[in-house]
């Protein structure tokens, strides 16, 4: 089967992660059958995808005929020979229960026709033993979202022993299709990649608890503000549910040995009924307590090493047995968790003999088969981190991504996308290391700066990835590194354009605020929220908002911390256009080539005496007529006059 011959997709499983995949595959423009084992469970399901096009409606995500069209796409059944007889494509979404899934493949077997491919979408089982009790074992794979599926933008694509090649390809490009990241799982390993990330860590929390190393605050205090972590590991296991943890331990103790034990102190709360949220009580107390009130300042260094060293070791186990590579893990856990930077990085950037050595430590203290040093992770040692040894020369753009479009245009796009963008330092050294670049190149005349995906250009800084950095002077320090490097953009000779499609929040408008044109699409906002965080803009916003929109609309957009919307800030001058959305890339590089087509040397002087005549005006306009004198023997000048009078168009050449 070809990629283009998938036209119906079978979604089996009308709960939570079914009907958020139906909704996805609509969506995508594909014909969806929706299908559980009674009529009121998947109408249920039904009923959930509509209300959640209707809000993204609402919230203008897409527009209401394509809410109806997708609607449209989606036919709701029960018999299972009704929802699969037609079907090119069939995601399993049933519970995490091994039998219930085996007896769910018997009856698609009888009625999916023999092209047909079955994707299951288990967060941990083995997908060879499930595709054993098929008669299509090599059209069979892992087809992994999460949760929320409309929102979250990693799938896990998972290989089982008899998967074919062609199989994977294939569902790697209808995970792109949807809209989503496809990430290869090479081997059949329980917990793929994010869960054998994600569970070992909370289970080592929880074993910190039992053995009385630390409490439930000061462990999710280190997680959340120590290692900037979106959630305390203790938070985190009452929002998956520890019932769902245990279980998927104990199916990795079972597979994978006794390094995977489940913690006496998780053992304890699933015994007692406190399974989380859902619940009402789980590590924190829902219903009657506060929640989940996590001290900022209780995290220890000592609980920081053990956790990042479990969270080291099975990046190790991952690659030495040859389940997927750094790359990719830290991809998936940053797409699929939220982190804000990936397992193997955050590793390498604490040092991996530092973490095997509290790995050996703690062996020899307890004896525990899960302090054991993984071979992946004591070669990544002895070869100078997962990621190979730095060059301080030669720098990995991993936060960001370079583009040459054409029409003498770098394009710069911030890539933290499960993050909304936000930036932290790495991507503040890797915005520096790209203008350079760019600067450079003969071949760029204009840089193009957007965000990745279409929910935020920026959200602002990454606040939980600098938490760490609270002391005053860190702080000092970290607002004059944004100053400068986002003043580097301002300054290039080289005209800047922001383009804005979704949020553009604290220190995201920051940034555009350094570029020379901003436009933004219709469904944008932006604003300035630090003052409801008690803080103020730290990188520039203070200064150059006011240069753009004056003194009394800054004070406003600061002081109320409001978003605005797109066609407040053009009429506030902040933007230069506002586009309709479907137009917006198009119209972002159309303009970024007109920047790009003007004469090089007078742009760059214009800018110096623009930005001069801002701190004064004399020097400002003694620079304007030194410019203006020095472009009169400029080969740019002689072609900018002769196409003039030729009524053609000048191609400038900076010289």
């Amino acid at each position: 089967m070809e990629f283009d011959d998938i036209e119906t997709i079978a979604v089996l499983g009308a709960g939570n992660m079914g009907h958020g995949i139906a909704e996805v595959a609509a969506l995508a423009g594909y014909q969806v059958n929706l299908r559980d084992i009674k009529e009121e469970f998947v109408q249920k399901g039904y009923d959930q995808i509509e209300w959640s096009l209707d809000k993204l409606a609402e919230k203008e995500q897409i527009s209401e005929s394509e809410a109806e069209a997708a609607i449209d796409r989606v036919t709701a059944y029960v018999p299972v020979e009704d929802a699969v007889e037609n079907a090119d494509f069939i995601i399993e979404a049933v519970p995490e229960k091994m039998e219930i899934k085996k007896d769910v493949y018997g009856e698609v077997e009888q009625y999916a026709p023999d092209h047909a491919i079955i994707a299951t979408n288990t967060s941990s089982l083995s997908i060879t033993e499930l595709s054993e009790v098929t008669e299509r074992p090599e059209q069979f794979c892992g087809m992994h979202f999460f949760n929320p599926p409309v929102r979250m933008q990693l799938v896990e694509v998972i290989s089982g022993a008899h998967t074919a090649e062609e199989t994977l390809e294939l569902t790697e490009e209808l995970s792109e299709a949807f809209g989503k990241t496809p990430v290869r799982v090479h081997k059949d390993s329980p917990g793929f990649i994010v869960n054998r990330i994600l569970v070992p860590l909370m289970n080592e929390a929880c074993w910190l608890v039992s053995e009385g190393t630390a409490t439930v605050a000061e462990v999710d205090s280190t997680t959340k503000f120590d290692m900037g972590l979106p959630m305390g590991s203790f938070e985190l296991g009452d929002q998956v549910g520890n019932d769902v943890t245990y279980h998927v331990l104990e199916y990795m103790n079972d597979v994978l040995g006794e390094a995977y034990e489940p913690a006496p102190f998780l053992e304890e709360t699933v015994e007692a009924e406190k399974y989380g949220k859902k619940t009402g009580e789980g590590f924190y107390d829902y219903e009657d307590g506060p929640g989940a009130e996590i001290p900022t300042d209780a995290g220890t260094e000592e609980i920081k090493l053990r956790l990042a060293a479990i969270m080291a070791n099975e990046v190790g186990n991952l690659v030495g047995n040859d389940v997927s590579n750094p790359a990719d893990i830290d991809e998936a856990v940053m797409l699929g968790a939220g982190f804000p930077d990936g397992p193997a990085k955050m590793a390498d950037d604490i040092g991996l003999d530092r973490l095997v050595e509290t790995l050996e430590e703690c062996h020899e203290e307890t004896g525990h088969p899960r302090f054991e040093v993984s071979d992946g992770l004591r070669a990544a040692a002895e070869s100078g981190g997962f990621h190979g040894e730095k060059d301080e020369d030669d720098v990995q753009f991993t936060n960001i991504e370079l583009e040459y479009p054409g029409d003498m245009v770098g394009h710069i796009i911030l890539s933290r996308e499960a993050r909304m963008n936000t930036i932290n330092l790495d991507m503040l050294d890797e915005l520096e290391a790209a203008l350079d670049r760019f600067e450079a190149d003969d071949e760029v005349r204009a840089v193009l700066i957007t965000g990745k995906g279409d929910r935020a250009f920026s959200a602002g800084a990454d606040v939980t990835s600098m938490a760490s950095s609270a002391e005053p002077l860190e702080a000092i320090e970290l607002s004059k590194k944004g100053q400068s490097v986002f003043g580097r953009f301002e300054e290039s000779p080289l005209p800047v354009l922001a383009a804005i499609d979704g949020f553009a929040l604290g220190g995201g408008l920051e940034l555009a605020a350094c570029a020379d044109l901003r436009i933004a699409s219709e469904r944008s906002e932006l604003g300035l929220p630090e003052h409801n965080l008690g803080l103020l803009p730290g990188w520039g916003g203070t200064q150059r908002l006011q240069r753009i929109v004056g003194m009394g609309r800054a004070k406003e957009i600061i002081f109320t911390a409001e978003r605005y919307e797109a066609e407040t800030m053009y009429d506030y001058d902040f933007l230069t256009e506002v586009v309709p959305t479907a137009e917006f890339e198009e119209r972002a590089h159309e303009l970024a080539a007109k920047l790009a087509g003007g004469p090089p040397v007078s742009r760059k002087l214009t800018k110096r005496a623009m930005l001069r005549g801002w701190e004064n005006t004399e020097a400002g306009l003694e620079l304007e007529a030194q410019a203006f004198g020095h472009l009169f023997g400029t080969d740019d000048l002689m072609e900018g006059i002769t196409a003039f009078m030729g009524d053609s168009e000048p191609d400038f050449q900076g010289k």
